[in-house]
């Protein structure tokens, strides 16, 4: 059945309305599972008479769609061929043809299936491309270099590899050409069209995108095209990076015009030649760094001019860092020329930035803090200021050390002035990155960090009635510089910092929850927290209650979860105070289901979801061996309404709390709750969103060793069993099976699954033919010694090799050495290589099929065995105290990928306990099995072993 485009319509509108949008995406679903799907999708792109908002949402289906359904994992086509052929034809017209918004979602498909295609299954389009070139129409080149762009832009991050240097070359043979003559009727069109303010911007839009690619097209190397027109190129570049024309100039503060990103884009380009190619580009880079000096000087501190301001820093910091060009600046009156025209006017506090401070505060946290202002002017203009720190430090310091006193001193009546004072020397005192665990590292020598803030900082932190930017900076500093202060001065500022939180001031109650956490963080080189649980314990309760209060201050889903940093602190404080939390449990969990059952009306913020799911995670993990009951009562219902109400962003979050909670809990207090689970969790499409594998895999082999006995009277094992094998088909997912395949091994005896054991081996084998991952091979060694060990359940090495026979009788001769025997000495987890110690002595002393047929086998078993026991594993006890840093949130590809709880991550699990000292239970187990086999052991050892490894074994078994 094909897909229906009004029906599609109908549910893409419903997706934007929030009352709808849940219901809408389900029937979504289903529709994409019927023949066409894409070519609907694209149909209602192309529809003039349908709404751009329903054009755009069809738009991003389409670019969706594609992500999960164009090719497998090998490359392969999961759609039709013809269809295929369609969206290809189809796109580059549609591209030109539609609305920008909807060609920006056109152009990230178009990158998704180049990614598989380009160049090799799609040689045509560079040359299609190149047809459809304009000499007079710029509408149809932007569309048209839109689609190069999206294409080409895929290289910059790319590491050099012989393939792409194929595809590169491929690009410029098949592009260059044709992209220079463009480039220079672009140049002639501005001229001639120098009047007409529409034509005028259009083919600026034309340029922009022109110096966009030819970055693309330099990012790894300079073309031979580009090289042998640097010259020209680099006239041109400086023509427009010079350009003005009152005809591109917006009436708006806040709208950038086509010339300012145009100059951007240039500077970008500039610097990209400056760091690279400055062999070949240094001759022609002398009159840039003028321009963008006088560019710096003339343009006004209005917000649309942001980007170019910080793009013209950001090439003069690659030139300071140049030998040839850095000597430019090397002077004292050039050095406080730039830091008066220059610096000064960039880091000032401007009218935009206290409106931001006040009207968007998340949005300013954010920028300030977390680098997203990466284009911001001060970020900027504080990288410039450091990389000229770099090159002249002595010059530099004492050039903006006058400043400082010079805003200091007007600072006592002007708490911007005092602003600027602090922004200056926070730039010239940190040296280096600030670091996620200590903050700035390395201080310049050349100033006190320490005395500056007991001088300057320390009474604003304090002070009531202080400006809120002024109580900030203050926060800001001691958070920057956090490393640096001893516990003892910590101690003193830690109080005044914890007051903060009860600000009225929503930026400054934030920072204040961001020192506290990052504080709680903060560890010595072993590992030591500064504030160790103890320090924290006396007044976790009301630091918690109050954050709690902050968070629940907005009853609306977007607002609530809006402030992701106050829920860090509170996942931070659970996490240090561990069992700490077992007499509050009731009260903490009470507030996170009430912010679960809110968040999941609309999730909007995966980071704060994520650390809410974290903070669960921490007192389940740390309390729930005295709590179970508490858990059980009071997780369970809401955890069961977001599976009913398949709210996907929160099911792998779900599951792993669920998987700890019972891997954690006595075993008697698992409630049924868990059997009831396994339903649900056993619905094959719950295994199809590639994020819920590792979390649905984690739940089901907790699950299956608890509720062995109802999975066998409700026939569920099959049912298991055939997710085993979705998880083996997939490369992704391969490992994940073996999990699976453990829990069944150790839960269920032979006579349950003699039936199935063939099969599986076959399976297992099929894989290990073709060309299998390391680690795939070494989980299987792992799987052979886990069945290997068991020979007290009825497994045993006999069990693997008679099932092994059914499926052919040479297959165990063949997977034994290479796969069992040459892996098994890279077990690196020392429960693993105690279960492989297990495994061979067992095989060794009892298997018959080793006694008889495989005598060579013996031996070799035996000398990898001796390999194990040179450095026999030792399981360290229980889990330690160690500090638990969550996942770098900027690094989680949230939604589609899979997202580890650290707080719930699985624990090697020890299979044998009970052997403590692994060579004192292998001499034991060789004397016992020798004297029940009639001395036939030390027969073998005799017969089979050359005489070293005679010698060793001998320890053993005398």
């Amino acid at each position: 059945m094909a897909a229906d485009i009004g029906t599609i319509s109908q549910l893409l509108d419903a997706t934007l309305d929030p009352a709808q949008h849940r219901k809408a995406e389900t029937a979504l679903k289903q529709e994409a599972t019927k023949a066409q799907y894409s070519l609907a999708l694209l149909n209602i792109v192309n529809s003039d008479t349908l709404a751009t908002s329903t054009r755009l949402s069809a738009a991003l289906a389409f670019k969706n769609f594609l992500r999960s359904n164009y090719v497998d994992e090998e490359g392969n086509y999961k759609l039709p061929q013809d269809e295929v052929q369609i969206i290809k034809e189809r796109l580059i017209g549609l591209m030109i043809s539609c609305p920008p918004n909807v060609q920006t979602q056109l152009g990230e498909a178009i990158s998704i299936i180049a990614d598989s295609d380009f160049w090799r299954r799609w040689d045509t389009l560079t040359q299609e491309l190149v047809s459809r070139f304009s000499s007079n129409d710029p509408k149809v080149n932007v569309g048209v270099l839109e689609v190069a762009h999206s294409i080409f832009a895929r290289w910059r991050p790319l590491f050099r590899t012989d393939e792409l240097y194929v595809e590169i070359n491929h690009v410029i043979t098949t592009f260059g050409e044709a992209f220079v003559k463009l480039l220079i009727t672009t140049d002639a069109k501005i001229a001639e069209n120098a009047d007409k303010a529409d034509v005028l911007k259009a083919w600026f839009e034309v340029l922009d995108l022109e110096v966009k690619i030819l970055f693309d097209m330099s990012c790894h190397d300079l073309p031979p095209i580009f090289e042998e027109n640097l010259g020209s190129i680099s006239e041109l570049l400086h023509k427009y990076l010079t350009y003005t024309n009152p005809l591109l100039e917006t009436e708006d503060d806040d709208e950038t015009s086509v010339l300012d990103t145009a100059k951007a884009d240039i500077c970008d380009l500039l610097q990209l030649y400056t760091t690279k190619f400055d062999e070949d580009f240094s001759k022609y880079c002398q009159p840039f760094i003028t321009s963008a000096w006088n560019l710096l000087s003339s343009t006004g501190p209005a917000t649309k001019h942001d980007t170019v301001v910080s793009k013209a820093l950001h090439f003069l910091t690659a030139v300071a860092s140049t030998r040839e060009h850095a000597e430019v600046f090397n002077n004292q009156d050039v050095l406080t020329q730039i830091v008066e025209k220059v610096i000064l006017p960039n880091v000032a506090l401007r009218e935009s930035d206290v409106e931001m401070f006040e009207d968007e505060p998340i949005e300013y946290i954010r920028r300030d803090l977390e680098g997203s202002d990466n284009d911001s002017r001060r970020r900027s203009a504080t990288d410039f200021l450091r990389q000229l720190q770099v090159k002249f430090e002595g010059p530099v310091v004492s050039v903006v050390s006058r400043y400082i006193e010079h805003y200091l001193a007007q600072g006592k009546t002007d708490w911007k002035a005092k602003d600027t004072a602090v922004y200056l020397f926070l730039s010239i005192a940190a040296q280096g990155a600030v670091t996620a665990t200590q903050g700035v590292k390395t201080v310049n020598p050349m100033v006190n960090v320490v005395e500056f803030f007991e001088q300057h900082i320390a009474s604003d932190l304090v002070n009531q009635g202080v400006e809120p930017i002024s109580k900030v900076d203050a926060i800001k500093y001691l958070y920057t510089f956090r490393s640096h202060l001893s516990k003892e001065q910590w101690k003193q500022a830690l109080g005044p910092l914890i007051q903060n939180l009860a600000s009225d001031n929503y930026v400054v109650y934030t920072y204040a929850a961001i020192a506290v956490e990052r504080v709680l963080f903060l560890a010595d080189d072993a590992g030591n927290p500064m504030f160790p649980r103890v320090d924290i314990e006396p007044s976790a309760k009301d630091l918690l209650a109050h954050l709690f209060k902050l968070i629940e201050k907005e009853s609306s889903p977007a607002k609530l979860q809006e402030n992701e940093f106050l829920m860090r602190c509170v996942m931070r404080i659970l996490i240090v105070i561990k069992d700490g939390a077992a007499p509050m449990i009731d009260t903490v969990l009470t507030h996170l289901i009430l912010i679960t059952n809110v968040m999941k009306q609309n999730p909007s913020n995966p980071r704060f979801y994520y650390y809410h799911f974290e903070a669960i995670g921490a007192l389940v993990r740390y309390c729930s061996s005295t709590s179970a009951a508490v858990f059980n009562e009071k997780l369970w219902q809401p955890f069961h309404q977001l599976l009913v109400e398949d709210v996907t962003e929160f099911m792998q979050y779900v599951f792993q709390i669920l998987a700890q909670l019972l891997e954690s809990s006595p075993s008697d207090a698992i409630s049924d709750n868990y059997k009831a689970l396994l339903v649900p969790l056993l619905n094959p499409p719950l295994w199809e969103t590639r994020g819920n594998v590792p979390a649905c895999t984690r739940l089901l082999s907790s699950v299956i060793p608890r509720a062995a006995q109802s999975i066998i009277a409700e026939n569920q094992l099959e049912p298991i069993l055939g997710i085993f094998q979705r998880l083996l088909n997939s490369k992704k997912s391969e490992l994940y099976a073996f999990d699976i395949l453990d829990a069944i091994v150790k839960s269920f005896e032979p006579a349950v699954l003699d039936q199935y054991f063939g099969t599986i081996l076959r399976l297992i084998y099929t894989k290990l033919q073709g060309a299998p991952a390391d680690s795939l091979k070494l989980r299987f060694a792992r799987f052979f010694h886990l069945v290997g060990a068991r020979l007290e359940a009825g497994y045993g090495a006999d069990y693997f090799i008679k099932q092994s026979d059914q499926v052919d009788e040479r297959a165990f001769t063949q997977v034994y050495p290479p796969f069992v025997l040459s892996e098994t000495e890279k077990l690196a987890r020392p429960v693993d290589r105690k279960l492989a110690v297990v495994s061979l002595t067992k095989t060794l002393c009892d298997s018959q099929a080793f006694s008889q047929k495989f005598a060579k086998g013996w031996a070799n078993s035996c000398r990898i065995l001796l390999s194990l026991l040179a450095n026999p594993p030792v399981v360290a006890g229980g889990a330690g105290d160690e500090i638990i840093a969550e996942a770098d949130v900027d690094d989680i590809g949230f939604g589609m990928s899979f997202t580890a709880l650290n707080t719930c991550k699985p624990l090697a699990r020890d299979d044998y306990p009970e052997v403590q000292n692994v060579a004192t239970w292998v001499k034991e187990y060789m004397v016992a099995a020798n004297q029940r086999h009639g001395g036939a052991v030390e027969g073998f050892i005799g017969q089979r072993l050359p005489p070293e490894q005679q010698q060793a074994i001998a320890h053993y078994i005398s």
